[in-house]
Formats: C-alpha cells, structure tokens, sequence
C-alpha cells in the first residue's frame, strides 16, 4: 500500500482528497494534517466521515511526515511548501503541491503574480507542471509535482488543441470563466457568505488574476509563441464547478467538423477528457464530482473567431482528482484507480 500525507486535509481540495484516497485500492492515509485543527477528531470537522474516519489532525510537520509517508499531498496556501521543502525531504518522498509554488518557471513572474517571494527557487526546474494528458511521460519520473490550478486545467485543456495545430491567433484569445464557490476556500470571508453570493454573479480579478501568467504559460508551450490574453473569472452561487468559455480569431478558412476531428485526434485515448456531440454546450452540472472534462466547440463564420467551452468540477480534476491521477501516474498504477465515479446528477 503508498503511504500517504496530506497537508491541509480540512480545506475543501484536502477533503476532497481524503474522500478520494478513501476509494482508492491502493493507498492508506496515514496523516490528516491541519494547522487549525490539531488534535481535533477528523470527522468531526467533517461528518461525512463519521465512521469511517478515525484519525485526530496532525500539525504541518513535514520532515516527521516525509519519514512516514510515500507521498505527501500539500493542499496549502500559496507559499508553504516553498518555505519547507527541501532535497532532503525528495530523497525520502514524492510531494504533490495543489498551490502555485511550482507551476510558473520564471520566479519573478510567480512573485509578481502572487506578491511574495519565493523560498525555494532552486526547486523551479525540477518540479513537473501535473497537467496529465500533456505532461504524461514527464510526470512519471517526478519527485515534485505542481499541481494545475482549476481556471488553468479547463482554460488549457479546452483550447490546446487548436493552440498545438496553429489554428488560432494566440493574441486574441479571451477567456470568460465562471466557479463555484468552494473555488475561493473553507476561508471565513465576508465576499462569500450566503447573502452576499446568492441570486448573484460578478467578476472578480478582472486583468489581474493570478491564475492569468499560469494559462499563458501553457498556452505558449503549446503554440511555441508568446501569448499575451485576457482571462476574466467570474462567481457563481453554485458549490462547484468551473464552465469556460473562450474566444479567438481562427487563422485559416476551417470548418466546424475539421476542428471537431482534431479534438477527437488530439483526446481519443484520453479518458477523462469528453468531445462532446455537436450542438452540444458543457454544463457543470454533467461533470459534477467527477475527475472529467467536457469540452466542445463552435466556428462563428460571421466573424471568422471559434468559441472553445470547457466545464468540470474544480474540487476534482481542477484539483483534488488530478492530483490523485498524476498519483497513479508517479507510483506505476492505472491512470483511472480511485476515479471512476461518475458524474452526480441531481
């Protein structure tokens, strides 16, 4: 059995590992870590584990925990694994980390984007950006893993393809994109209190969001040119989810049916990724979850620009489930162990 670790296991992408892990063949929990609730019983924190979790919070120690552990999940705020981890702890274990302290390759953009600074920079080029069905191969042979962040993995997956075949003028694409509100954390924050969220929708980090220079990032990975775009996130009085919805001018005279082909070129093995029919627009509520991504496209020959759309639940492959997946990945195992839950409907 892999021994594994989570930091930050009462946030909601820590409890949604621990749902995760729980169905997994494969893996024992052997640290529920919570620096706001140590000692505390897990399951009364969260009383959908009544009965089946019996473990008290640990504290954040990750030199006792690299010891314990095979793997270590870090579901922590930005800039906690940086200030912690060392070579010391990869000769002993494998670290999965759902923040941004790895993802981005150039320091002073991640400390420009995220206000503070980077304590491990020495790690930057080693970690291996866990967008499984692009990083697949580099994936298996990682120590340290940066786990995609949610906007980033519905935005890359629902336009890469056109991105790789150069169908698209990279400088003009706009991306509109909506979440639940579990996106923002179990944080206490006035912005997301019941009366402040519902029977309302509103844009929030408008041409600043962090997760901005990460899409841009793996955009230009995947067109071999810079990319410079406008992402706009927005929050829906909904749990979970994430739907995209994005725009550029298409490059050639192309059909509709030829791009259709090319997502299914590009995303016929992949199983977690779903082309959609035609006609079709993703719905959060058909991927709720689950570890999918549906995605689907429109070509608007009145303006000579194609609409790529996305949806998934931010929880799973936006961050608890593909960290789980990029799991498999690392240890050897079948991509799919631990995910195989269909979507939840109603």
């Amino acid at each position: 059995m892999i021994k594994a670790g989570i930091i930050g296991s009462t946030g909601y992408a820590g409890a949604e590992l621990v749902r995760l892990l729980m169905g997994h063949k494969e893996v024992e929990i052997v640290w529920y870590g919570s620096r706001s609730y140590v000692d505390e019983n897990y399951a009364s924190i969260y009383r959908n584990m009544f009965e089946l979790v019996d473990a008290r919070c640990l504290d954040d120690n990750m030199e006792e925990l690299c010891k314990r552990a095979d793997v270590i999940f870090t579901a922590t705020p930005q800039g906690f694994l940086a200030s912690v981890v060392n070579e010391e702890m990869l000769s002993h274990t494998k670290i999965i980390d759902l923040s941004a302290d790895f993802r981005i390759k150039d320091v002073n953009t991640y400390e420009e984007w995220y206000k503070i600074e980077h304590k491990s920079p020495q790690l930057i080029e080693e970690a291996v950006y866990g967008l499984c069905e692009i990083n697949r191969e580099d994936i298996k042979n990682a120590r340290l893993l940066a786990n995609p962040g949610c906007y980033p993995t519905c935005s890359t997956l629902s336009i890469y393809p056109l991105a790789k075949e150069g169908l698209i003028d990279m400088n003009t694409i706009i991306i509109d994109a909506k979440s639940g509100t579990s996106g923002a954390g179990r944080g206490a924050k006035v912005a997301n209190l019941y009366c402040e969220v519902n029977e309302n929708i509103k844009a929030y980090g408008v041409a600043n969001h962090r997760h901005t220079p990460e899409i841009e990032e793996q955009l230009t990975y995947a067109s071999g040119k810079e990319v410079k775009l406008n992402f706009t996130p927005h929050l829906v009085p909904m749990n979970r989810g994430i739907l995209i919805t994005a725009y550029a001018n298409l490059t050639k005279d192309i059909t509709e049916e030829e791009i259709r082909e090319i997502y299914k070129k590009y995303y016929k093995d992949e199983y977690f990724v779903r082309v959609l029919n035609q006609g079709e627009c993703p719905e959060t509520r058909w991927v709720e979850g689950s570890n999918f991504v549906d995605v689907n496209i429109k070509v608007d020959k009145r303006t000579g620009r194609v609409i790529m759309m996305g949806a998934m639940d931010n929880l799973v492959k936006g961050a608890a489930g593909q960290a789980v997946q990029n799991m498999n990945l690392m240890f050897g195992l079948d991509e799919k162990e631990g995910l195989m839950q269909p979507p939840m409907f109603p």
